[in-house]
């Protein structure tokens, strides 16, 4: 199904968070509709830093052709600020769109941008990001390829300007109005009741905003909500532990229950289909070879 028929069905969509190809095969494998390649988990397994606007258009859409390849349900991809101006927003739009994303999302913040949960942000005047909205949705080859606005206004001007930004973003052509890291329930309410849908929320683990159930979020009036980090500040947790352990002790012996067993890497990682290609293109030399003997 495509990304924009999910949106519109009356279940909240679940987007869930990966940073390479590995973990969104993972997420696809445990029957997500949809994936969400994290900018912010991106940027830390590249520079092994935070998310401040360290990483390029090209590492990110690197990432997100390497993803697209392994999944067969809609990744939707952080594309930060769109990498400049509305001009350098035509190119990114066309670079995620021929790796095969089905959505981008850009964010009014001026550059170097930072993860929409930290502190110190700046923004864009709000006409100036209308106008790359406007030049991302121009330049897509297909309208099933969807626009992704966000506003970080909360943090910086208050939910009144993030509310008014959001519906000028709207007025530009964004296909997915998204107002990031709201401290109250009363704010995602007034969001939802005041701002024209489709609509995003980001449940990014332990951050500004409350943790609810996505039974609380459909009922609130959201349309999709994204899970950016979970997979990975619990990959953090158990790959420190682990290190330590191993570290401290010089044993396998206290980490080895924790790990997947050999057969199940292998048809996580879909050995068993390589296997059978192995033995297919084996037959066809035997064949090309009894052909070749006959000639």
């Amino acid at each position: 199904m495509v990304l924009r028929d999910l949106i519109e069905q009356p279940k909240l969509l679940l987007a869930i968070g990966a940073w390479d190809a590995l973990t969104a095969s993972l997420a696809n494998q445990a029957g997500a509709e949809a994936i969400y390649l994290s900018g912010s988990c991106v940027a830390s397994s590249v520079t092994a830093g935070p998310d401040i606007g360290l990483i390029t258009m090209t590492e990110l859409v690197r990432r997100a052709r390497q993803t697209s390849r392994v999944i067969d349900i809609p990744l939707i991809a952080d594309a930060d600020t769109g990498y400049g101006n509305e001009i350098n927003v035509r190119r990114t739009v066309d670079e995620y769109e021929r790796a095969g994303v089905d959505a981008i999302q850009i964010e009014d913040q001026l550059f170097p941008k930072k993860c929409g949960h930290f502190e110190r942000k700046q923004l864009i005047p709000a006409s100036d990001f209308a106008v790359k909205v406007e030049a991302a949705v121009d330049v897509r080859e297909s309208d099933s390829f969807l626009v992704i606005a966000r506003t970080d206004a909360i943090a910086t001007d208050g939910i009144e300007a993030a509310i008014r930004r959001a519906k000028l973003y709207k007025r530009a052509g964004a296909d997915v109005l998204f107002i990031e890291a709201p401290t109250q329930r009363e704010e995602m309410e007034r969001i939802t009741e005041e701002v024209p849908g489709p609509l995003l929320v980001n449940m990014a683990a332990k951050g500004k905003t409350p943790q609810m159930s996505a039974e609380s979020l459909e009922q609130i009036g959201y349309d999709m909500a994204i899970y950016p980090t979970d997979a990975f500040m619990s990959a953090l947790k158990t790959i420190r532990e682990t290190y330590e352990t191993l570290l401290k002790t010089g044993s396998q012996e206290r980490i080895v229950d924790g790990m997947v067993e050999w057969e199940t890497r292998n048809r996580i990682t879909e050995l068993n289909d390589i296997t059978a290609l192995e033995d297919h293109y084996s037959e066809s030399a035997d064949r090309y070879a009894e052909i070749y003997d006959s000639l």
